[in-house]
């Protein structure tokens, strides 16, 4: 028996359509006939059509929850395609929210499916969320995992979470008024430059099933009021070393009672890591000041800290290749020598690893004329603003 009643209430009868697809579940302690009416009846929020959203929807859906709701703003991309596993090859371009949508109703015909082709904001979230009895929080930023932290405390729903790094993954169960919420798994966020995004640091491939299955486990448990809940517990996961820890979790006595939803302000940089304004430039300026470098009206060296298999998918035209180890274990001594004594402009893929680079070469500039700036947002905002057609990975 679960220490928590079951999240929601019994629907109605199960249709012979229902019960000999359920079959499975129909003969299981604990959820039974009486169980599948509530995963029948039960409405569930999957944030993120992503990594941790597409095994999410696809088991959820397969179990039989009636009502499924999708929160996804972003489009479908090739380099989605290696862990995202409910999109297809065909589905490249499409919004998130629709190619889920119909991979869903393909699965399941018996499941209702609502989209909302939008970010989860402080505008919106507490009307979505509200909508529902439980949240699956796949997302995969900082911001929107507070946003949904708020707005199901001040709804009073459930959130099962998720996140996946590289080859590790997090689970937990939040819930305000029963057990801690995700503030006090994470009071702030982390500095900018702290954490990479999955699209700096990567992700194992098959990591989003192991982590998304168990979120459906639990949400399962929730709906259905069976077995014991990570309700105060957090579930680390290492892919690599195959193995499990459980961290016990409380909540804040101390904690302030959330009022709105807050989307967290920007967190400063860690000491010698933050990056000025002035240390920054837009894909716009880069453009210009390429054309200007064209015409012999500028001088500077591009400097890309990437890898060369990046290089390979897409470049900026005249960028020299440094990678981004070499300038940590070499400083300046790994710049080609038109690059001494030269302004620099580094850039990577999205901007983590090109703000490194900048503050392991500040102390050599300082007291120099040169100057040394980074693309903001890098090779992603690259393409969007100056090259819609080169390929974004």
């Amino acid at each position: 028996m679960s220490p928590l009643p079951p999240l929601v209430a019994p629907g109605p009868d199960l249709t012979r359509a229902e019960l000999e697809r359920y079959a499975r579940h129909l003969t299981l302690p604990g959820i039974g006939p009486l169980g599948q009416r509530r995963l029948k009846n039960a409405r569930v929020l999957v944030v993120g059509a992503g990594g941790l959203g597409a095994p999410a929807l696809q088991y959820l859906a397969a179990a039989g929850v009636g009502t499924l709701g999708i929160v996804d703003d972003d489009v479908v991309a090739v380099s989605n395609l290696q862990r995202q596993v409910v999109h297809r090859t065909a589905d490249v371009g499409r919004p998130k929210a629709d190619s889920a949508a119909e991979a869903v109703t393909a699965l399941n015909p018996l499941v209702r499916v609502r989209t909302h082709p939008c970010r989860l904001t402080a505008d919106n979230a507490v009307e979505i969320v509200g909508q529902y009895d439980l949240v699956v929080d796949g997302a995969d930023n900082f911001a929107t995992r507070y946003v949904v932290a708020d707005a199901t405390a001040l709804t009073g729903v459930p959130c099962v979470w998720g996140s996946i790094l590289r080859f590790e993954g997090q689970v937990s169960v939040f819930w305000a008024g029963h057990g801690p919420t995700y503030r006090d798994l994470y009071p702030e966020a982390p500095p900018d430059g702290e954490v990479p995004s999955c699209a700096e640091g990567g992700v194992f491939g098959m990591l989003p099933a192991t982590l998304g299955s168990v979120m459906v486990t639990e949400a399962v448990k929730l709906i259905t009021g069976t077995g014991e809940p990570l309700l105060g517990r957090v579930l680390l996961h290492d892919a690599l070393a195959m193995t499990w820890r459980e961290l016990r979790l409380a909540a804040d006595p101390d904690a302030a009672p959330v009022t709105e939803v807050a989307e967290p302000e920007a967190v400063r940089a860690l000491p010698g890591r933050g990056v000025e304004p002035s240390e920054t430039l837009g894909a716009a300026e880069l453009a210009r000041l390429l054309e200007r470098r064209g015409r012999g009206e500028a001088a500077f060296v591009l400097v890309d800290v990437r890898e060369d298999w990046e290089r390979e998918l897409v470049a900026i035209p005249g960028a020299v290749p440094v990678p981004l180890q070499q300038l940590l274990e070499r400083g300046p001594d790994a710049l080609p020598p038109e690059a001494r004594g030269a302004d620099l402009v580094l850039h990577c893929k999205a901007g983590a690893r090109s703000a490194t680079a900048l503050a392991a070469l500040r102390p050599y500039y300082a007291g120099r004329e040169e100057r040394i700036r980074h693309l903001e947002g890098g090779v992603l905002a690259w393409v969007e603003q100056t090259d819609p057609g080169a390929p974004v990975y």
